[in-house]
């Protein structure tokens, strides 16, 4: 009888780490670089291999967190308890004492980990079940964790090639009708997911034809999730590339499939793009009162039906963050930087491209407020994160940035400037 691995097993043997010796020299070398003082032996490693392997303590949970880009759970082993283990530690790579270089090393250390977990054997199973969909799910999972923290242009081969597999499973492989349908809408959610990592990276075409596809696929499963995400980040993107009257019409869109799931959070996210788009369109009092919509809807966001898992990135500070939008359209800068600081205080340390973007968006504020010292400052100490995260989206901010600061003769101006130009050669 053959081997059944366990899923810690397939993700070692995936990345080349089936051997106790090359998994502790790889432990090691993660250990070294977040700077968890762990060692491990062949005797855990063995018994982590088993089918019900015990838990690993704090520290060798991050280090596994780190190696393999999603969280041990699922990989396996038993949960942590709530609040004991921080999750995301090996995304705050600035508790290191490592050079950018080493960082940027990690960081993709991380992804062609995670891209092990999420892509698994290049021939896919004859028969599936629920734990290869349970598998293909969590390297969905890290694609979002990575993207998330170090943004869209790097994760978007990892995304694809997951993607693929996901199809190529569909049309070679034997499973029920049951599992067929949730291998249908993985592949629909990870359209999505593709989608959106080409927008983060300006590629906004292709971002264009991922969520046709995650549309096509909710409409013939007939899934209104699938369907509202699909239309409401194309109504995002139709506000990014100025095209706000597009913007009301998918969004409208949206909301008719928001409504029948009747998930609070969704609409509030529907809400608030509909708000920056009336913005965009010159209708100031209108977009204030979409985005009091929106905010009414998240006094209470456990009404109705559990929010949908893509919509965690939602909360406070995305209102917040589109209040200072709409201040910007009307010309109050001053307004609009208590809105973008308050932004950048309650956005997540996970979420390294959205704080990043909220940092240099703030600093953008505080030049055209006049606070051009302050301005100036902000900016230059954003880089070291800079150098973490690759999005287009975040680069023309900087490149935007970095112009607008060219055009003041001032020391603290002409000093950011340089440092901008430096880092976006």
């Amino acid at each position: 009888m053959a081997k059944q691995w366990t899923l810690f097993e397939r993700a070692c043997a995936d990345r080349g780490w089936e051997r106790p010796g090359a998994f502790l020299a790889a432990f090691a070398q993660a250990a070294h670089l977040i700077g968890e003082p762990v060692t491990l032996t062949d005797r855990q490693f063995h018994r982590w291999c088993s089918p019900d392997p015990p838990r690993p303590r704090p520290k060798a949970w991050r280090v596994l967190h780190a190696m393999f880009g999603i969280s041990p759970a699922d990989l396996g082993f038993p949960p942590a308890p709530y609040g004991e283990i921080n999750p995301c530690t090996f995304l705050i790579t600035d508790q290191t004492e490592e050079t950018d270089v080493n960082r940027r090393t990690f960081v993709t250390t991380a992804a062609g980990a995670a891209a092990g977990v999420a892509i698994g054997s290049l021939t896919p199973p004859e028969a599936v079940g629920t734990p290869h969909v349970q598998e293909l799910r969590a390297g969905l999972r890290s694609l979002q964790t990575l993207g998330d923290a170090h943004g869209g242009s790097d994760v978007r081969p990892l995304a694809i090639r997951h993607l693929q597999r996901i199809h190529r499973i569909i049309e070679t492989s034997r499973y029920p009708d049951t599992i067929g349908r949730q291998l249908r809408l993985l592949a629909g959610e990870t359209a999505n997911r593709c989608a959106y990592v080409h927008f983060d990276a300006c590629d906004h075409e292709t971002a264009r034809h991922y969520w046709g596809e995650a549309l096509t696929i909710g409409t013939t499963m007939q899934n209104d999730e699938l369907k509202a995400q699909a239309l409401a980040m194309l109504g995002f993107q139709a506000n990014y590339e100025g095209r706000p009257r597009h913007a009301r019409d998918l969004l409208g869109a949206a909301k008719k499939y928001a409504e029948a799931m009747k998930s609070s959070v969704l609409l509030s996210i529907i809400a608030s793009r509909e708000a920056h788009a009336l913005s965009l369109l010159g209708d100031h009092l209108a977009a204030r009162a979409e985005l009091a919509r929106a905010m009414r809807l998240m006094e209470h966001p456990q009404r109705g039906r559990p929010a949908p898992t893509w919509t965690a990135f939602y909360d406070r500070d995305e209102l917040e963050h589109v209040q200072g939008l709409l201040y910007t359209e009307t010309g109050q800068h001053q307004a609009a930087v208590s809105y973008f600081r308050s932004s950048l205080e309650h956005t997540a340390a996970s979420y390294g491209r959205n704080r990043i973007t909220s940092q240099i968006t703030l600093a953008h504020s505080l030049v055209r407020a006049g606070d051009v010292d302050e301005g100036s400052a902000m900016a230059v100490a954003g880089l070291g994160q800079l150098h973490e995260v690759s999005s287009g989206r975040v680069r023309a901010l900087v490149v935007a940035l970095r112009n607008l600061l060219s055009s003041i003769d001032t020391v603290s101006a002409r000093e950011s400037t340089e440092a901008l130009t430096e880092h976006l050669h």
